[in-house]
């Protein structure tokens, strides 16, 4: 496999992150560049096509998964696909549901989120110098939202669209009395990587769709011994042949001009010059 900057036919407008199940996605993939100054991402990007549209590909955990929820290099991953010319993100999680209507296979396209992580770089503006508070008010892409719904139900899926993903530590597990906290505040769903991930997107300028899929009940709803990781890796493979259908109605649909106020934000000091329109 090669390394490039981009693919000869011009720069990946789409990025995908996810886990290694999602690797088979791209034909003719070729390893992307991956210097960053937040030192090697999780892995290279993995530039290659998907139908019609260039893609990158980043595994969040590595191909190994040998990165714990905590010790993801968030900003190298983001800035990596920002440098490579992603402009739209999608974003592939599992997550435990909070709410007994949310089984195990459901597919949720958050609207919200809330942090509760700790410890993470969290920011790009970490440093003295200019600061920027950007706007997160609505933390994810209205569009690449109204795609991934739309192309969901196309293939009979059923996506919940009003969801507040909470994001806990990790790499523990909640528990039971912290699951019914969080189902008690009223939030649908938990995982581990949702934040900072989508907060750097949104410092870059960047759509950032999280498609979620529900994998166990937390344990404040589930009975037994709680959740596994074992449970979870199960319940994800096999939904993933699904996934992987999706993504790629997804990104033969996204628009070439989103419309979105996601890039809409200052830019940060010597961050990647902004990319061009989608194609």
């Amino acid at each position: 496999m090669t390394t490039t900057d981009a693919p000869p036919d011009g720069s990946p407008p789409i990025g995908i992150i996810g886990g290694s199940g999602l690797y088979e996605l791209l034909s003719d993939a070729e390893t992307g560049r991956a210097d960053t100054p937040y030192g090697p991402p999780s892995e290279p990007p993995l530039i290659g096509r998907l139908g019609s549209r260039a893609v990158a590909f980043l595994p969040r955990h590595g191909r190994d998964h040998r990165f714990a929820p905590h010790l993801v290099p968030y900003r190298a991953n983001l800035w990596a696909l920002r440098s490579l010319g992603v402009r739209q993100i999608f974003a592939v999680a599992a997550v435990g549901s909070l709410r007994s209507d949310l089984g195990v296979g459901s597919l949720v396209i958050p609207d919200q989120v809330v942090d509760r992580t700790y410890g993470r770089p969290h920011t790009f503006y970490d440093r003295p110098g200019r600061v920027a508070h950007v706007p997160f008010a609505d933390p994810y892409c209205p569009v690449g939202r109204r795609v991934v719904a739309q192309a969901a139900r196309a293939q009979g899926w059923e996506p919940v669209e009003s969801a507040t993903l909470v994001v806990v530590q990790g790499p523990r597990f909640s528990s039971r009395a912290e699951s019914r906290f969080h189902a008690a505040q009223g939030w649908s769903i938990v995982n581990m990587t949702g934040q900072p991930e989508a907060g750097l997107a949104r410092e870059l300028g960047l759509c950032y769709t999280t498609i979620a899929i529900v994998t166990d009940l937390d344990a404040g709803l589930g009975e037994g011994e709680g959740v596994t990781e074992a449970d979870v890796f199960q319940a994800f493979e096999r939904s993933i042949a699904r996934v992987r259908t999706l993504l790629a109605t997804v990104v033969e649909e996204a628009p070439v001009e989103p419309g979105c106020s996601c890039a809409d934000v200052p830019p940060i000091p010597d961050s990647p010059p902004p990319p061009g329109p989608l194609s």
